[in-house]
């Protein structure tokens, strides 16, 4: 198979990549993207820019950058851009369904698995190897991204930042972008203030994909107002809402959501809150699938079986509608904005930046790996996460050092690399 490399100025190709291709790499893509936005990130780079030249490394890196910028979860709306450069609007379309999908039905069959058995030894066993296999992953991608994305003391300076911030500091999301976009645009030279000629942008009217995309995602929870059951609308209403706030991806607005659904709701309670993150962070896809689990739990709860399921598609449309809103509107003015002296510097900047985000989320998630309790110390003006060192839990901590020998061993490929963690998981459950 020859694969044809879109140029970095031009999109979309919409006839570049076959169409069973598209199926094939980000079905693949979906199947095997556990660990977060950091390791999904790290997927999406190894099989788009390293293994097949599908997107050149600055395209990719812009995208992420600007995917960072939007609200929802990065991840899934990288993926629709990547699609979207590759086919077009079907190709964007099919690459978020295909990142989004496998992790649904995964996380629905847990709901019916969690209301009539509660949580599996076993299988959490098995996720507990996966997690370590992620952990190793994630550094490694982290490594290398590291390398490709940081040129010099001031974009270290700037992953520094982007680390601190969020790590110590807790500063909002958007703040921390925002400043590193001014950051970059005071960088360059007074010679290169004015813009040369940019590539034409191939946006259709902006008018006829709001509409669109805007109708496609509100009017059917307008109609569960105005004929549905009142806890559909609630579940609707609330998760859109909340995917208009979620910047920087579902770690951002986990402590918002927990207290609304759990406090004001009351639709769960807090044990099934922190289950839903547990078995959330354990399946493909994005982390943000936990509103599912929240929805199809709430719902069965509520009235039943069907009213889960319901409840559930409900909340999969008002969370992930909106990244194709986002990404079609704003994919056609990519590569032009990167062009742009200044807002290509600003661009960068907040490439620099996310690797020390991606580097604050690898550490949040070895903490969480490695040890069963941490504890928040409040400080004036820093707010640090620190483990309970006597919750090590020395099951993760073994497989986490076998996990870059296991990859090794591997040659890297997923596929053989997460099995085989799932079951040395479950060997050390029996063992330990």
């Amino acid at each position: 198979m020859t694969y044809i490399s879109p140029d970095p100025k031009v999109q979309p190709q919409a006839h570049a990549i076959a169409m069973a291709d598209l199926i094939r790499v980000f079905g693949r893509i979906g199947l095997m993207s556990f660990g977060g936005p950091a390791a999904q990130i790290a997927l999406m780079h190894k099989e788009l820019v390293e293994d097949r030249p599908w997107l050149s490394e600055a395209g990719f890196l812009r995208a992420l950058s600007f995917c960072m910028m939007l609200p929802g979860p990065e991840a899934m709306q990288l993926a629709t851009y990547a699609g979207w450069r590759l086919r077009g609007a079907p190709g964007g379309v099919l690459a978020g369904l295909l990142f989004v999908l496998p992790g649904a039905l995964v996380i629905a069959a847990l709901v019916f698995l969690y209301m009539n058995f509660g949580t599996q030894p076993l299988v959490q066993a098995g996720f507990l190897g996966i997690k370590a296999a992620v952990v190793a992953i994630v550094l490694q991608a982290l490594q290398r991204l590291g390398k490709k994305a940081l040129h010099g003391v001031t974009d270290l300076a700037l992953a520094a930042f982007g680390f601190l911030a969020l790590f110590l500091f807790a500063l909002p999301f958007p703040l921390v972008l925002l400043t590193a976009a001014l950051l970059g645009s005071l960088r360059v030279k007074s010679t290169e203030n004015e813009p040369a000629a940019l590539p034409p942008a191939t946006a259709g009217p902006v008018w006829v994909t709001l509409l669109l995309w805007g109708g496609l995602w509100l009017l059917p929870l307008g109609a569960l107002s105005l004929f549905g059951p009142q806890l559909l609308a609630d579940i609707g209403w609330f998760f859109a809402k909340l995917a208009v706030v979620t910047f920087g991806g579902a770690y951002a607005v986990l402590a918002y959501m927990s207290q609304t659904v759990v406090a004001q709701y009351q639709w769960i309670e807090t044990g099934q809150m922190i289950d839903a993150l547990g078995l959330a962070e354990t399946t493909p896809g994005p982390l943000i699938l936990v509103t599912q689990f929240v929805a199809m739990l709430a719902g069965a709860l509520a009235s039943g079986t069907w009213m889960a399921l319901a409840a559930g598609l409900v909340a999969l449309w008002a969370t992930f509608m909106p990244c194709f809103l986002w990404i079609f509107l704003a994919a056609p003015h990519v590569e032009r904005i990167a062009s742009h002296p200044r807002l290509g510097a600003a661009l960068r900047a907040i490439t620099a930046v996310v690797v020390g985000v991606i580097l604050n989320l690898s550490v949040w998630f070895l903490l969480h790996v490695l040890f069963r309790e941490t504890v928040t110390l409040e400080l004036p003006a820093i707010s640090l996460m620190l483990p309970v060192m006597a919750s090590l839990d020395i099951s993760a901590a073994l497989l986490v050092l076998a996990a870059p020998v296991v990859a090794l061993a591997c040659g890297g490929r997923l596929a053989l690399i997460l099995p085989i963690m799932a079951g040395l998981g479950i060997a050390m459950a029996q063992i330990i």
